[in-house]
């Protein structure tokens, strides 16, 4: 079980993180177990490289707490642009809730209280200049349960570019909604039915539609909470 950071992955070579406003562009969270250590382990083609690379996610002993009991310990890391980081360790070690922290999905959660740092592109996400909202457009994120919204496909996929003003005609909202849900392997089983409601859609097809719609706002970092948890071998290839 994991959750993955994505920066720069919203690039068109590229076809997870974790994030509309909920999601960087839309959705909830709901409030994760606090559970003490171990600490999630981190993988993947963010270890190791090279210096060239700039750093784009840095956190400095991120601690966080709910009703007082602490849940995550003084988690400090650098995440570099344009690479793949993966936590992976045991259910309740703090993953999702470190991921949360990036794009302040817990101040949605009152009995929350996150310390330490946490930046992007140097600048700290919890200073009180920050729009979260704006903070969510960039950092996106897609839950491990599905959350479309009650809309059409289409509004679904359209909600956060039309909210943070990305597009400025209807040709243009329809070329992003097509390439997005094109790029989240979805477009041939909706592309004739864009206009039905996406509570309609299965599990797996609902899990895909979100990470189209996490995409569609191009974010500059995308969190993935297991988001491939509700897709079959060959939707997730």
């Amino acid at each position: 079980m994991g959750g993955a950071v994505l920066p720069g992955a919203t690039q068109p070579a590229d076809g997870e993180t974790l994030t509309g406003p909920g999601e960087g562009n839309g959705g909830s969270a709901d409030q994760p177990t606090p559970v003490a250590p171990p600490k999630p382990r981190v993988t993947g083609s963010g270890a190791g490289v090279g210096a060239h690379q700039e750093i784009k996610v840095a956190a400095r002993d991120v601690s966080v707490f709910y009703d007082g009991k602490q849940a995550l310990h003084d988690v400090s890391l650098d995440i570099r642009d344009k690479t793949v980081t993966a936590f992976i360790g045991p259910s309740g070690c703090g993953k999702s809730t470190f991921l949360r922290c990036i794009n302040r999905m817990n101040d949605t959660i009152p009995s929350a209280k996150v310390t330490g740092r946490i930046e992007i592109d140097g600048a700290d996400v919890n200073a009180r200049s920050v729009d979260p909202v704006l903070l969510r457009a960039r950092v996106g994120m897609v839950f491990q349960k599905p959350n479309p919204f009650p809309k059409t496909i289409f509004e679904n996929v359209a909600y956060g570019p039309r909210i943070h003003g990305l597009v400025s005609n209807k040709d243009e909202m329809e070329q992003v909604v097509h390439q997005a849900l094109r790029r989240a392997g979805l477009w041939d089983e909706v592309s004739d039915r864009l206009h039905s409601s996406a509570t309609g859609l299965s599990g797996g097809q609902q899990q895909r539609l979100v990470i189209a719609r996490a995409i569609a706002v191009n974010p500059e970092v995308i969190l993935m909470d297991e988001p491939c948890s509700a897709l079959d071998p060959i939707a997730t290839a």
